[in-house]
């Protein structure tokens, strides 16, 4: 989004559902935000302020070009099936009926998570921010929570990048966004020069739209990293023009890429790699990107304990499973303990030990990383941190020696541990991470 005049003009005061239309924030070439406040006693879950981006899709106002439904069916689809933490949450959907307003009737509306500001309007504060290293680590986990779910961004960018209250980011604005069909995806033919790879500059198009891979996302990420870390971008122009023309001598072979020299040591080779001339050169493994960007920008999390430690934390697990295997044998209730046939105990790298915190809505809690919300369902096949939360209260307050594969992805250990959870803790074990397994997740043994 940006700071356009705004296209989708809404009285402040307009009431849509639960929600008062307030103060404009930004416009963008398809949609327009506004503030909301919920204007209703009951919130049924909802909370107090959420942002409402319309999208004129033309459903009842055949002025509108078609592919405007196209761009508001896609992000609807993405936010309805993905919910993770680096990803802006949708709480609800709607759709303006008020043929007296010719411009918005018809419009989709999309209840959104509330964000303070855009990475974009953070730059044109401070073009090299102080915490940018963070963010990047933060915006590549994003980018890896999407990618692993299989869809493409397809226009990652400052604008595109959201900022919270406590600071932390979302990606957002999922209007290009595309899932994957094998290695490819098709997205609609509008992009953002700057952070487009050269070879969608000028793609050929079909009836589907352009084909785009996952590594578009990665040579934007770079170019990304590039304007935090530097303020500048890394193709030399004063123009949008003259820096295309720049990226293109580079990925023919005819220029070099030269890198500033304010970009830090540490980051060059991950910028470099993002930035590959060809898209199979590039750092198309996010997991792996997601790594280096972690150890870069010095977020990612201690390695695993010494083997010393390890067995000290086993012989603990054991001693907490047998004193609730007694508590659980007197009061006549089963649970199912680890399978038989998994493999030697294993944990995934989280933290020996987790910090401790008190959150306002959920009390005193446990974290792996810095997430600040337990209200997303995670399931088997997301990554990111909510999964490195689960992972660590599994390991750290419960005793699973076998909480995962990998940290921060939730894959068949994880998923395994959680149903046995589910099962100790008479649950519906489903090995899906809802509210309430969250809730039994937190309270210590």
């Amino acid at each position: 989004m940006t700071g356009r005049p705004y296209a989708t003009p809404v009285p402040k005061g307009y009431r849509l559902g639960a929600w008062e239309v307030r103060e404009p924030l930004a416009s963008g070439a398809f949609a327009t935000v506004y503030h909301a406040v919920r204007h209703t006693a009951d919130g049924g879950g909802l909370p107090r302020r959420a942002a409402l981006k319309f999208l004129p899709t033309g459903t009842r106002a055949p002025r509108q070009p078609h592919h405007l439904r196209d761009l508001a069916e896609r992000e609807v689809r993405l936010l309805r099936r993905l919910r993770s933490p680096r990803l802006i949450r949708m709480y609800d959907t709607l759709t303006v009926d008020d043929p007296g307003r010719p411009e918005l009737d018809g419009a989709t509306v999309l209840v959104l998570e509330r964000a303070e500001e855009s990475l974009d309007a953070v730059l044109d504060r401070s073009p090299v921010p102080e915490a940018g290293a963070a963010l990047l680590a933060q915006i590549c986990e994003g980018l890896h929570q999407l990618h692993h779910a299989g869809w493409v961004h397809g226009d990652l960018k400052p604008a595109n990048v959201l900022l919270m209250a406590d600071g932390s980011a979302r990606l957002a604005d999922f209007n290009t966004a595309a899932e994957l069909e094998g290695t490819h995806a098709y997205a609609p033919a509008f992009a953002t020069p700057d952070y487009t790879p050269p070879e969608l500059l000028w793609p050929e198009i079909d009836e589907r739209g352009t084909r785009v891979r996952p590594s578009a996302d990665i040579w934007a990420f770079g170019v990304l990293a590039h304007v935090v870390l530097t303020g500048s971008f890394p193709f030399p122009g004063g123009t949008t023009e003259a820096r295309d023309d720049a990226a293109l001598r580079y990925v023919r072979g005819t220029e070099e890429l030269r890198l500033s020299p304010g970009l830090p040591e540490k980051w060059r080779e991950i910028v470099r790699d993002c930035l590959a001339p060809t898209h199979e050169g590039r750092a198309a493994d996010t997991a792996a990107l997601l790594r280096r960007v972690e150890r870069a920008a010095g977020t990612a999390h201690p390695p695993r304990p010494p083997r010393l430690k390890l067995r000290r934390w086993r012989r603990l697990a054991a001693l907490v499973t047998v004193l609730s295997a007694l508590e659980l044998a007197g009061s006549g209730v089963a649970y199912t303990a680890l399978r038989d046939e998994a493999p030697a105990a294993h944990t995934p790298p989280t933290c020996e030990k987790p910090a401790v915190f008190k959150d306002p809505a959920h009390g005193l809690g446990y974290t792996a990383g810095q997430n600040g919300t337990w209200d997303f369902t995670i399931e088997q096949g997301d990554g990111g941190g909510q999964v490195r939360e689960v992972q660590c209260l599994l390991g750290h307050l419960h005793g699973f020696t076998e909480a995962g594969d990998v940290h921060g992805d939730f894959g068949p250990r994880t998923h395994r541990a959680v149903v046995t959870f589910q099962e100790r803790a008479g649950l519906a074990a489903d090995g899906t991470v809802d509210p309430a397994t969250w809730r039994a997740l937190r309270k210590a043994r």
